[in-house]
C-alpha cells in the first residue's frame, strides 16, 4: 500500500523533470526552476533592521519600532522583500496548492540560511512551523509553514517539530487587520503541546511572510516564557513598513 502523501509525489515528480524557469519559461540551467536573469530580478532584501528585517536605507541599523519595543525574537531571516513576483509565487503556493513554487523558494531560503551558518550565525536546535487553526487547516488541506519547515529541516539537517505549537483559537485572518488589531487578535491564540519541553533551547519559527510581526511576537513570548533560550524567525519574505505600524 502506497501511503506517500500526494503533495510529496507531485513535488518529487517536478524535481525530476527538465526544469524551465517558473517565471519566464526559459530552460533553467542553475539546478533550480529559475533562470539567472529572473533570479537577479527578484526583490532581494538588502539593508534591513537587524532584529525584524524591516527594509531600511542603510545597513547595520535597528528600526525605530524595535528600539522602542524590542521584540521577543532575536532576529528575522528573510531573503526577499514581499513584492512582485515573490508575492505572486507565495500566494499561489499558499492559497492555490502550487507546491513547486513553495519548494523552490524554500530551497533558496535554505541556502541563504546555510550561508549564514557558515559565517557564524547560530544554528537552532529545532524548527517550529507557525500552526494553523483546525478549521483553516481543514479548509486549505495543508499548512504552508509546515511544508516549508519540512523542506528546510531536510536541507539544513535540523529537526522540524510541526506539532509542538498549537493554535487554540480560530482567529480572523491576519492579512485583513491593522497592527494593533493583529496583536489583540492573537491574545491567547497559541499554546505548547502537552509534554513539550523547550527549556534552554534555541528555536526558529517558520512562516511564509512577516508583516507586522504580531504572530512571531506572540509565539516567541510563549516559547521564552516556557524557558527557551532564544527564538529566531525564518520566512520567505518581509513586507515593507505596513500601514498602522509606528
Amino acid at each position: 500500500m502506497n501511503c506517500q502523501p500526494q503533495w510529496i509525489k507531485r513535488v518529487y515528480n517536478w524535481l525530476l523533470s527538465d526544469q524551465s524557469c517558473l517565471l519566464c519559461d526559459v530552460r533553467a540551467d542553475t539546478g533550480l526552476a529559475l533562470c539567472v536573469a529572473c533570479e537577479l530580478d527578484l526583490p532581494w532584501l538588502g539593508d534591513c533592521c537587524q532584529r525584524c528585517a524591516l527594509p531600511l536605507p542603510m545597513a547595520g541599523l535597528i528600526c525605530g519600532h524595535c528600539i522602542r519595543q524590542p521584540p521577543a525574537f532575536a532576529r528575522v531571516h528573510a531573503p526577499w522583500v514581499y513584492g512582485f513576483p515573490i508575492d505572486s509565487l507565495i500566494v499561489r503556493f499558499k492559497h492555490h496548492s502550487k507546491w513547486p513554487y513553495g519548494r523552490l523558494l524554500a530551497e533558496i531560503l535554505g541556502q541563504s540560511l546555510l550561508d549564514g551558518f557558515n559565517s557564524g550565525e547560530p544554528r537552532p536546535a529545532f524548527l517550529l512551523p507557525v500552526p494553523l487553526s483546525r478549521k483553516r487547516l481543514r479548509e486549505r488541506g495543508y499548512n504552508q509553514a509546515g511544508m516549508l519547515g519540512d523542506w528546510l529541516g531536510k536541507q539544513l539537517s535540523i529537526p522540524c517539530q510541526p506539532h509542538w505549537l498549537l493554535r487554540t483559537l480560530d482567529t480572523a485572518a491576519q492579512q485583513d487587520l491593522d497592527a494593533k488589531t493583529r496583536k489583540r487578535n492573537l491574545r491567547h491564540a497559541f499554546c505548547l503541546a502537552s509534554g513539550v519541553q523547550v527549556h534552554g533551547l534555541h528555536l526558529a519559527l517558520i512562516d511564509d511572510v512577516l508583516t507586522t510581526g504580531a504572530t512571531a511576537q506572540s509565539l516567541a513570548l510563549l516559547l521564552l516564557k516556557a524557558g527557551a533560550r532564544r527564538v529566531d524567525v525564518y520566512c520567505l519574505a518581509r513586507t515593507p513598513k505596513p500601514d498602522g505600524l509606528a
